[in-house]
């Protein structure tokens, strides 16, 4: 009896631990996740504003020879192509001279190896922007294909007076086989957290597969100064440090995604992560507590789920608090997903889900040893 009251007590307090899982991630999905499910655009500007697209490549000769007439056959009034040739080794300087001497679209930057300086992707960010003629910029990557000839337009029709920033979506073109639909669903997740946060005024991150901003924004927050030093950041940490809660824009046109290729092996994809997290560390402590809060609800609602598969304790109620958020949880990524055209995902959300709530620990850890073996 004694036995029986105290696993029923256990029972008792793991369950509510189970329930305030429940609350953080329904709030999360109501306040959050359903703004993007809600949004539409406000009228498109009359007057477009004049743009300069960068792109940086090193040894990108196929890349661009597939995706810069696509680019330039964009369906905008005003506009030049940046591409900043960067130490290239391959035919990307014969392929940018070839498209340049037929479109006077095309600028070219080239950057020329140098043994006694080494330098990251910001570098040629940097000269890309120094050579742009106009203030908006719009980036993206020699690897990345644009949807459609309204790319430019859509991004760009977000600059009214007060947008300095625009963060749109670039998705990973669909494959075979797990990890490209492992790739894909971590890339929407990622970007409906991004975007969601954006339109609640928190604005924390973009990608420089599909990203806008000023350049006098750029060089009134000195650029990558402050992390100048990591090798990953263009993006992300810039855009971390100089959006606010009124200068942000979002792009969720289907016609304004830009398609990239996903890594085929896990050693190249679990890499690309381990980069992308040295950025993370240096968010505004605010953004990391929102996005930590909501993995710490992901923890705290698996873990007491799975204690209380081992525990007597009202199954019914247990199964009903497990049902209401997977019911939640696939209404609000059914409707995201179908915007951001990734429905395919939809039946895969479990094993995804619980698979990247794995996934990224190990990924922390590794990085944690081999900083330990850097330092002995």
């Amino acid at each position: 009896m004694l036995f029986e009251l105290t696993s029923y007590s256990t029972g008792m307090i793991v369950f509510w631990g189970l329930f305030l899982g429940l609350c953080i991630q329904l709030f999360y999905y109501l306040y959050y996740f359903l703004r993007l499910i809600r949004y539409k655009k406000s009228a498109e500007l009359e007057h477009l504003p004049p743009v300069s697209l960068i792109i940086c490549a090193r040894n990108e000769d196929d890349n661009l020879t597939q995706n810069l007439p696509p680019i330039l056959a964009q369906d905008y009034p005003n506009f030049e192509v940046v591409v900043v040739n960067d130490c290239s080794f391959d035919l990307s300087g014969d392929v940018l001279n070839e498209f340049a001497s037929k479109n006077d679209k095309i600028r070219v930057v080239t950057i020329k190896e140098d043994e006694y300086y080494q330098h990251g992707k910001k570098v040629a960010i940097m000269m890309g922007i120094k050579g742009a003629k106009f203030d908006c910029l719009v980036f993206t990557d020699a690897d990345c294909r644009p949807s459609s000839n309204q790319w430019l337009r859509c991004m760009a029709s977000n600059f009214d007076p007060t947008a300095e920033i625009i963060v749109g979506y670039g998705p990973y073109e669909k494959g075979k086989g797990f990890l490209n639909k492992l790739i894909r669903f971590d890339t929407f997740f990622i970007a409906l957290q991004y975007l969601s946060f954006a339109l609640a005024k928190v604005p924390y991150m973009g990608v420089g597969r599909n990203l806008a901003y000023k350049k006098e924004l750029f060089y009134r927050k000195k650029g990558f100064a402050t992390h100048y030093h990591i090798q990953s950041g263009d993006d992300d940490l810039f855009v971390n440090e100089a959006a606010n809660q009124s200068n942000t824009r979002i792009e969720i046109d289907a016609q304004s995604f830009c398609y990239s290729r996903a890594k085929t092996t896990t050693k190249d994809w679990w890499l690309q992560k381990k980069r992308h997290l040295q950025t993370g560390n240096r968010y505004k402590f605010s953004h990391k507590l929102l996005l930590g809060m909501y993995v710490f609800s992901q923890w705290l609602f698996f873990g007491c789920l799975t204690t209380l598969l081992f525990i007597p304790f009202q199954p019914y109620l247990v199964a009903g608090t497990f049902f209401l958020r997977f019911s939640f949880q696939m209404i609000i990524f059914n409707f995201a997903m179908k915007k951001l055209g990734e429905r395919d995902l939809l039946l895969l959300l479990p094993i995804m889900e619980i698979f990247l709530l794995l996934f990224y620990p190990l990924i922390t850890l590794s990085k944690i040893f081999q900083r330990k073996r850097k330092w002995n």
